[in-house]
Order: structure tokens, then sequence, then C-alpha cells
């Protein structure tokens, strides 16, 4: 019984994990599915998310539910510059080109909170409630339930927003054809600067929950790899894929971290990420688009 409960304590840790996982993957094909960009900042503006938070709450006294505001206008703010400076600058050119600058925008933000922050491990303000969380005789830390049920609420908005909002209709569109939605009267650009406002700005609430429970450091981007294999392992273009994958990815972690040690995590995680491209290279949701040549 005590093994079944053990394993049953990993498996909820890492459904917590993969939550934040799958709401860091939502933004992410946020992104894609509107520009087609892969965006390899997103664990850096994830990271800036923290920071804000840290510079809100400790560096200003603000309460937490400020503080959380703040961090997420922050990073609304930051993909609301790039994306008008950075990214649409460089529409028509080739992928490779704008994934190399969001690869190098990721360096400029860990740079950046070095800086400011300096580079050592640092601790959140507390505003989680501590109190110990039982499902039946399981355990769960109060930090990974509240961020397992705030990443679903994110998740479950963000799916209901593309299903009936019209701004989920438009951002749909224009994922399927730019010229047909220009034609219909749709603001391509517009949909382009709001998905990525939305998903960095999720991105940052994201990190107040990451650093919530780990702490924050300049190294947090690292979780963009993992969030990376999740929507890769889901499909770049779908967000139930990124919910899928990022539980998955999660509990396949807690375990390899458990049984494995934390250093094969990365090992197994990649593996399975190699797996998926040989057998479904569009991942497990993800559209397969055929070209005609």
């Amino acid at each position: 019984m005590t093994d079944w409960l053990f394993l049953t304590e990993v498996f909820l840790a890492g459904l917590g994990s993969g939550a934040l996982y799958a709401v860091t993957g939502v933004a992410f094909v946020l992104i894609y599915k509107a520009t087609r960009v892969v965006n390899l900042a997103i664990g850096e503006i994830l990271m800036l998310g923290g920071y804000a938070f840290f510079g809100a709450a400790a560096g200003w006294h603000l309460p937490a539910w400020v503080a959380l505001p703040v961090a997420i206008l922050a990073g609304a703010l930051v993909g609301a510059v790039v994306e008008r400076g950075l990214i649409r600058p460089m529409l028509g050119e080739s992928p490779i080109s704008v994934f190399m600058v969001t690869i190098g925008l990721g360096s400029i933000l860990a740079g950046f909170v070095q800086i400011v922050w300096g580079a050592d491990p640092l601790r959140l303000p507390e505003f989680l409630p501590s109190a110990p969380i039982f499902i039946g005789e399981a355990y769960v830390a109060p930090k990974v339930a509240y961020g397992f049920l705030a990443a679903m609420v994110v998740v479950t908005a963000f799916v209901l927003g593309l299903r009936f909002s019209r701004g989920g209709v438009a951002l749909k569109a224009t994922a399927a054809d730019q010229a047909a939605a220009y034609s219909v009267g749709i603001d391509v650009p517009r949909v382009f600067s709001l998905s990525w406002i939305v998903a960095c700005g999720v991105a940052a609430g994201a990190g107040v929950l990451v650093g919530a429970i780990g702490g924050i450091s300049p190294t947090m981007g690292v979780f963009g790899l993992s969030v990376l294999v999740v929507v890769i392992v889901g499909g770049l273009d779908s967000m139930a894929g990124a919910l899928v994958g990022g539980l998955f990815i999660g509990v396949v972690e807690a375990f390899a971290g458990t049984f494995l040690g934390g250093e094969y995590r990365f090992l197994v995680t990649f593996s399975i990420l190699i797996l998926i491209l040989m057998v479904r290279p569009y991942g497990l949701f993800g559209t397969h688009e055929i070209e005609r040549l």
C-alpha cells in the first residue's frame, strides 16, 4: 500500500509540474499559430515574469495581488515591443532567421536580469496558502496544487476563447490563410500583436507560479527546453496537444527524476522527443500539412 501511495504522490507532483508546462506551451502555440514563429525565448520571458514579481513584491513592497498583474503586464509589454520591433520587420525572411532572433532575445533577457538582480538564485515572497493538501491519503505540496489549479484555469480560458470568441476566430482564420483573412477584413497585424502580447503575458504569469515553487534564477530559461519538447510532442499548432503533452511530460519527468535521478530527466524527455519525431513528425495532435510542389 505504501508503494502505491508513493507512486500516487509522484504522479500528482508530475501533474502539477506538467500543468505549468502546459500553460507555457499554450503561450508557445498561440504565437506559432498566429505568426508561424518558433519562439525559443519563451523560457526567458517566463523567467522575466518571475523577476518582475520579485521586484514588485520585494523591491516595491506591493501586495501579491498587485505584484502578479504587474508581472503579467511586464511580460505583455515585452511581447508588444518584441513583436513590433523585432518580429514584424522580419516578416518574409527565412524561418531560420526569425528563429535566431528569438534565441538572441533569450540571451538578452537572461543578461538583463543578471545585471539588475544578480546571478544568485532568489526566493519569491510567500503568497500561496501553505496548508497541507491530501487527495485521499496522498500528500500534494500546496504550491504544486495551487499552481496546477491556476494553470488549468488559464488553459481552459484559452481553449474556450479560441473556440467561442471573435478574437479566437480571427486567430484561427489568420493561422489558416493570411491572405483570406485580409480579404474578409481581419486586421492581421493586430492579430499578430495581440498573440504576442497575450502569450508573453501568460508566460510571465506562469513564471510567477514556477518561481513560487522552485525560486527564480537566470537559468530559469531552461524551462523553455521542456516546453519545446511539450509542444513538439503535442503538435506545434495544437492547444489540446500542449495540454496533453505538458501533463504527459510532467509525469514522465517526475518518475524519471524519482527513480533514475534528476540528471536523467532531460535524457528521458528528449528520447521521447526523438521517438515522436521519427513516428509522427507533426506531433500527436498537430496538423499534417501537405504542400503542392
